[in-house]
């Protein structure tokens, strides 16, 4: 925040030296249309550069903005799958599927400090259960134990925030589902080439490589010698 601020005073004390400087070439002599464009170009600079520099500094913010909300929600975890009914206790639901399906030793309705479901009501599926858990090794214990949940109809995610949920999604479109998955917060995804990258922005999705420079050898060698036999039957008959 101070940054942004640090940014806003500067861009303002440049706007008024420009300002300035212009209107003291008003003053010193006849406004002619050379000088007149040259003062333009020069204004028209300072202002594109002021913009991108503030859309930087908003960026930024953002994405600190962003961060401190995961931050927020590090004891938290979506269950979707959870069958709904109007009269229902949703901290009793998700404490019964934990004990059936996980077996995580010790797990009661103390366990959770809140919960609640998410979304408006809809006859097609079962919104899913936001759980906050009364501490963060706990809620990691779950989270490392969501396989029990397999072949029940049941899973859990971490409750992204919605720019990161976008990011996540797009993610699994570029690379596939199997080779993306989050923790704590951040999207992790493996590349076509093998490499592992970590993604909290779109910045950093597009930064990663979408075809892999190792497969590309193979198959030219495999082609060279399937056109070398091609050649050699053609001698032949």
């Amino acid at each position: 925040m101070d940054a942004l601020k640090d940014s806003l005073n500067t861009l303002a004390e440049m706007f008024e030296q420009k300002m300035s400087e212009f209107q003291q070439g008003l003053d010193n002599g006849p406004i002619t249309n050379t000088s007149l464009a040259a003062e333009f170009n020069s204004f028209r600079t300072f202002v594109l550069f002021a913009m991108n520099t503030l859309q930087r500094q908003v960026e930024f913010l953002g994405i600190e903005v962003d961060r401190l909300e995961m931050r927020r929600r590090r004891k938290m975890l979506l269950v979707h799958g959870v069958s709904e009914d109007k009269s229902e206790d949703v901290t009793s639901r998700v404490c019964k599927v934990v004990g059936e399906h996980l077996g995580v030793t010790g797990f009661s309705v103390a366990s959770i400090k809140s919960s609640h479901r998410l979304g408006r009501p809809s006859e097609k599926k079962p919104r899913p259960i936001v759980v906050k858990f009364a501490d963060v090794a706990l809620r990691d214990t779950v989270w490392f134990s969501k396989t029990g949940f397999k072949a029940s109809g049941l899973t859990v995610s971490e409750f992204l925030t919605k720019s990161r949920h976008n990011l996540f999604m797009e993610a699994r479109q570029r690379f596939g589902i199997n080779k993306c998955w989050t923790r704590d917060g951040c999207i992790h995804i493996i590349a076509p080439d093998g490499s592992h990258h970590r993604a909290e922005w779109k910045a950093d999705l597009h930064s990663i490589p979408q075809t892999s420079k190792q497969t590309s050898k193979p198959l030219t060698q495999c082609t060279a010698s399937l056109t070398s036999r091609s050649k050699r039957t053609v001698k032949n008959k």
